[in-house]
């Protein structure tokens, strides 16, 4: 078969391509922007990359190809997309080509959630493979101990990252609709999405389209601690259920008593019985509360494909995270700059609990783009002041946006300070930091390189 993919470089879709070549198929395709490190990923692959969305492109590059796989960046007005209706010839969204050519045969492993699914997908992924499962996998990251966002194997059983936007211009249910797992994680449930979705009762209806398709042998694992979830599942559910928790809190209103707990010092109990211990390996920072929920939640979905227990725990020894998951970038004159991909404001707090659990004296100078698309709505402008509270101080890039950030963050006082420049905000930041300090910088885009940007200011200041 022969693809051309529009909106290629989105890490979803770059990954789709990449599922597609492995299995022998012709892939080129397009995007408005084509750039590293997802082009470089496409190409090392052979895939013919086109900037653009030029129609031309339909009797050039795309002339031959029998079917056409449509990104969600791709809107109607897209020039390409519009020639490519009135030519009707075959398309398809992304995730139905994925569930018709990847996933029907296999044992699909979904994790859904607001918060989370990159890293615990990927842990999930680790997990199976530390076990000798050899999983194909697609996330929306890079997990460090596979090194690729995506992989084909020869193998029953397909871990993904099951993303609540939506699938095309053509077809607004969520992606993970399509997907028809056999094991699905329903980490956290919180409103995001405010470009797509009115409400929270709006995205909990789509979850609840992600349950009716579990079969009644499938199993559901479930956050006990989230009454969106309880709301989601009470509206009807046909599969077996385990709930998981921190063993602190007592479960959320209309759930039922957790089969899975973890403990702050990581020990895990199923039922009342212990079953041992997650230890990360010795460099890990992400000693927060949300990384056990994560751990807990792959540990209790990698046993119902099989895995013992305790193998699975032996797994986390060597989880060696995701990129742009807390990973650090670089340390000079004693400063650390972490990268994460934090956005909500619920994860950007985490995030910083995250990184304070592990470095409790160190000072936290969170650095912010609000680049989301909820974000730039301004939907969550007035949570931000409280999840910034965590750091030590606070710089926020605010280029472009339609409210005013300043006035946002004015709760916080002289702690925060607000730039349009990536290259002032550099300086800002660098004139700030001192030997002992944890520079976090947080957004769902490049900012700007501001890490190697930093870290070079950094050096140029010894």
């Amino acid at each position: 078969m022969r693809l051309h993919v529009l909106g290629i470089c989105g890490t979803f879709m770059g990954g789709l391509a990449a599922l597609a070549k492995a299995a022998g198929h012709t892939v080129t395709g397009c995007d408005a922007k084509v750039y590293p490190p997802m082009s470089a990923q496409l190409e090392s692959l052979g895939i013919e990359l086109t900037e653009g969305f030029d129609p031309a492109q339909l009797d050039t590059v795309a002339k031959r190809a029998d079917v056409f796989v449509i990104g969600n960046v791709i809107t109607r007005g897209n020039p390409l997309a519009e020639a490519l209706l009135d030519s009707g010839r075959p398309y398809v969204s992304g995730p139905q080509w994925l569930y018709e050519n990847v996933l029907r045969d296999r044992w699909v492993l979904a994790v859904a959630g607001t918060h989370g699914k990159t890293t615990t997908a990927s842990m999930l992924a680790w997990i199976l493979e530390r076990t000798g499962l050899n999983p194909g996998f697609l996330v929306g990251g890079v997990p460090m101990n596979f090194g690729v966002s995506a992989r084909l194997a020869d193998s029953a059983f397909f871990v993904i990252e099951a993303d609540e936007y939506d699938t095309a211009f053509f077809d607004k249910r969520s992606k993970f609709v399509h997907y028809r797992p056999r094991t699905a994680i329903l980490n956290n449930l919180e409103y995001d999405h405010a470009d797509i979705f009115p409400d929270l009762a709006a995205i909990e209806t789509q979850f609840h389209h992600l349950v009716r398709t579990v079969p009644r042998t499938g199993r559901l694992i479930v956050n006990a601690e989230e009454e969106s979830l309880a709301r989601v599942l009470a509206r009807g559910c046909w599969s077996e259920v385990e709930y998981f928790s921190g063993a602190e809190l007592a479960p959320a209103e209309g759930t039922l008593t957790p089969a899975w707990r973890i403990a702050p010092d990581g020990k895990v109990t199923h039922g009342s019985a212990p079953q041992g211990i997650v230890r990360w390996p010795a460099d890990n920072v992400q000693h927060g509360r949300h990384s056990r929920l994560n751990a807990l939640a792959a540990l209790a979905a990698a046993r119902h494909a099989g895995v013992p227990v305790d193998v699975g725990l032996a797994a986390f020894a060597e989880f060696r995270g995701v990129k742009r998951r807390l990973e650090m970038r670089g340390k000079v004159r004693g400063v650390t700059v972490y990268d994460d991909f934090a956005h909500h404001p619920t994860a950007i707090a985490t995030t910083i609990d995250g990184l304070r659990r592990g470095a409790r004296d160190a000072r936290i100078l969170a650095v912010l783009e609000p680049r989301s698309r909820t974000m730039k709505l301004g939907t969550m402008r007035s949570a931000l002041p409280a999840s910034l509270a965590g750091a030590d101080r606070v710089f926020c890039y605010a280029s472009q946006l339609g409210w005013d950030v300043e006035k946002a963050l004015a709760p916080l006082g002289a702690k925060a300070a607000v730039y349009d420049d990536v290259d002032a905000l550099v300086e800002a930041v660098a004139a700030e930091a001192r030997t002992g300090d944890l520079v976090l910088a947080m957004s769902n885009g490049s900012f700007g390189g501001i890490h190697d940007k930093l870290l070079m200011r950094l050096a140029d200041s010894t």
